[in-house]
Parts: structure tokens; sequence; C-alpha cells
């Protein structure tokens, strides 16, 4: 069972349900893959609506790992999830808004 209070989102890819979360460890994992220099900048990127398919795949990711998953971006980018692109999309922005705010508690 996620734990909203932790920024924890669960979403099912390739059929399964999996528990994400964007730990410390993994915020600073995308800051250095998106070359941001710090949160601020990594939290705006994303409000800017700036995200790209090698994007999502960092994030969905970073929040798989976070969250204790042992998993690589190779696999990740061959998951699939319920209702293609814009469910990774929603997947992207549940995890957002669960890490900076804006999600439901």
């Amino acid at each position: 069972m996620v734990n909203r209070q932790r920024g924890e989102i669960a979403a099912t890819l390739d059929g399964r349900s999996w528990t994400l979360c964007l730990t410390l460890g993994a915020l600073a994992e995308l800051e250095a893959a998106l070359d941001a220099p710090d949160l601020m900048a990594l939290a705006r990127r994303f409000e800017a609506g700036e995200l790209s398919a090698r994007d999502a795949i960092k994030v969905i990711g970073a929040g798989l790992r976070g969250a204790g998953n042992d998993i690589d971006d190779a696999t990740v980018a061959r998951m699939t999830a319920e209702g293609g692109a814009a469910g990774y999309v929603a997947i992207v922005a549940e995890l957002l808004a669960a890490t900076f705010g804006g999600g439901e508690g």
C-alpha cells in the first residue's frame, strides 16, 4: 500500500502494480540526468510542461528505484502503460504532484 504522505504513488506497468517514490537520491539522479542545477530548476522544468519520452523514462525509472525496485532505464523503456503515451504522462504527472505538491494527500 502506498503512503502519499511520503510521496509514494502506485502505477501499473506491464500489467503489474508498482510503487514509485522520488526520494532525495532519486531527485539527485534526475538532476544529473536532466542537467538541472538544483531542485527548483527541476521543478520549473516540469511545471513548464517540458516532458520528452526520454524524460518520462528517467522520471519513472528514478521513481521505481526510489521505492526500492532494482530496475534500469532500459527495462523501464520497454514497459507498457495502460493508455499508451497518455498513461506514461499520467504516471509522471501523479509522481511529480506527489513529490512537489499539488497532489491529494
